[in-house]
């Protein structure tokens, strides 16, 4: 039995809860597929036209989440924590059910997906598994933010920082080996927000889901939820989950070095976007090997992070 083969889920596995953004109640369903099927989202309230591929080209909005759009105007939002988990726990392959436009947000971070894929099992197949391998280095800025990828031998590096006025926030920095480290504080941080941004957000018809149960709000300088902070850098945390999850709308996992500086999903997006604009910058390799140092996927979230 090999990890460097293709996986899905043994099993179909149910979440349901409220999306974040629209505020309505959404049911998920991720069943099993076959080797070489990918990733691919169903919208089962709608008849026709109804499959939609988190392809970084299918991403048509990345503010305050990552949104994917088909060709017929048939949208997923929300998708960047259950992206990061199937990216986290080696999920090659997956038919995802979806009853309305939106992932619901559960508890803000990517636990309750990690905990529920990891209790009912993954199943190995014996098809080789695919990476992309970075090349050559790929930059993309947007005023005084920016993101870089450069190649790497047999990681993904992630090397993120945050710069914040708020006191609370601040500027916090985490770099990390997606195969390699102990990923469980990054896959349990939540989604944040500043308390003086809500009535903004709200004013856009967004955060309609959102409380105190789904996110972190940070009032001057307090914390508002009761139960504080899940770690100490939660908020950095949070933000490499959603480049992670971000990352798989590339289709394959990759070997790379990243380094981010106040960064979010439309710049992980464009630097994406770039890298596959020259057919130099990358290569997909098929792994064949037995050998390697690790298994391209974070065996530690293979344990459940309840």
């Amino acid at each position: 039995m090999s990890y460097l083969t293709q996986k899905t889920v043994k099993q179909k596995i149910s979440f349901s809860g409220v999306a974040l953004h629209s505020g309505l109640n959404v049911n998920v369903v991720i069943k099993p597929a076959e080797p070489n099927f990918g990733i691919v989202f169903k919208r089962i309230d709608l008849k026709t036209n109804n499959l939609v591929y988190p392809n970084f080209m299918n991403v048509t909005n990345t503010a305050l989440n990552t949104t994917i759009e088909n060709d017929f105007g048939v949208k997923i939002s929300t998708i960047e924590h259950l992206m990061g988990a199937l990216f986290g726990l080696g999920i090659d392959n997956a038919l995802i059910e979806i009853d309305n436009q939106e992932v619901p947000i559960l508890d803000g971070s990517a636990k309750e997906f990690i905990n529920k894929i990891v209790s009912i099992g993954i199943k190995i197949s014996e098809a080789p598994i695919k990476v992309i391998k970075i090349n050559k280095e790929v930059n993309f800025t947007d005023g005084d933010r920016f993101i870089t990828i450069k190649p790497s031998t047999l990681s993904l590096d992630i090397d993120f920082e945050l710069k914040y006025k708020n006191k609370i926030i601040g500027n916090q920095r985490n770099k990390v080996k997606v195969y390699e480290d102990d990923l469980l504080d990054i896959y349990n941080s939540r989604t944040y927000c500043l308390f003086e941004d809500i009535e903004l957000i709200k004013k856009k018809g967004l955060a309609k889901g959102g409380s105190l149960e789904n996110a972190i709000v940070v009032k001057d300088e307090k914390i508002l939820n009761k139960e504080g902070l899940r770690n100490e850098r939660e908020f950095v945390n949070h933000k490499i989950l959603d480049c992670i999850g971000d990352l798989y709308t590339s289709g394959y996992r990759i070997i790379a070095s990243i380094q981010c500086s106040q960064g979010g999903h439309y710049l992980t997006n464009q630097l994406l976007r770039k890298v596959f604009e020259k057919k130099e910058n990358f290569s997909i390799l098929e792994i064949k090997e037995k050998n390697l140092p690790h298994t391209l996927i974070n065996r530690n979230l293979l344990r459940s992070i309840a």
